[in-house]
């Protein structure tokens, strides 16, 4: 079914129930690291649900030393601030890949891309509907997507219950001098010689159940 590369690890996204979501169904991953530097990283939860209807999915982070972005567009707020990321692929060719980075004011930095970094920022996805809040060194960031779009992006293919995701998190932090640390928490651990989470060893595998 998915056979490219060897295995991928599997998150599974348990159906929730009739009533709405409720996370205590959902699966909770913490195991995000920093594979390029010895720093321990912060704590990071993420769950998704799916209805029939929509694909939801959380992250629950801590920070300690919240960085947003400036500027005068959304880019570069987004790309300026501590952030969640969330991709998908129809297969490990990553051609194409559709990419939503968070920021925990809630902005979304959508595109699509193909291997390797070709970047279309013209592309959206009004679909995707974000809630965000702080709460002191918190931060959470809640997403649906309709099934409907992965199935129109080839990314939920007929006839399957699996399909490519990677989940990241940049984890930013004030240097003394005033600059700007950047860290990087992938999912899978790419294992490549600098942070990259645009390549193939970087994805991992959804399946829904239930």
């Amino acid at each position: 079914m998915i056979s490219e590369l060897p295995p991928p690890p599997s998150y599974q996204v348990h159906r929730t129930g009739h009533a709405g979501l409720d996370w205590n169904h959902a699966a909770q991953f913490t195991d995000f690291t920093f594979p390029w530097e010895s720093t321990p990283a912060p704590q990071t939860i993420f769950r998704a649900l799916w209805d029939g209807e929509n694909l939801s999915f959380r992250f629950d982070c801590v920070d300690e030393d919240l960085v947003l972005g400036e500027g005068d567009t959304l880019k570069d707020r987004v790309l300026g601030s501590d952030r969640v990321e969330i991709f998908f692929a129809p297969d490990l060719s990553l051609d194409p890949y559709y990419s939503f980075e968070i920021s925990p004011r809630g902005e979304i930095l959508a595109y699509r891309a193909r291997h390797y970094r070709q970047y279309d920022w013209e592309w959206t996805c009004p679909e995707l509907t974000v809630a965000a809040k702080i709460d002191g060194k918190n931060y959470q960031v809640q997403g649906t997507l309709p099934m409907s779009v992965l199935r129109d992006l080839n990314i939920l293919k007929p006839e399957t219950t699996q399909f490519y995701a990677g989940i990241f998190r940049a984890e930013f932090s004030h240097k003394p001098d005033g600059s700007i640390h950047s860290g990087w928490m992938p999912w899978v651990n790419p294992q490549t010689e600098r942070p990259d989470f645009h390549v193939p060893s970087a994805f991992g595998v959804f399946e829904l159940v239930g």
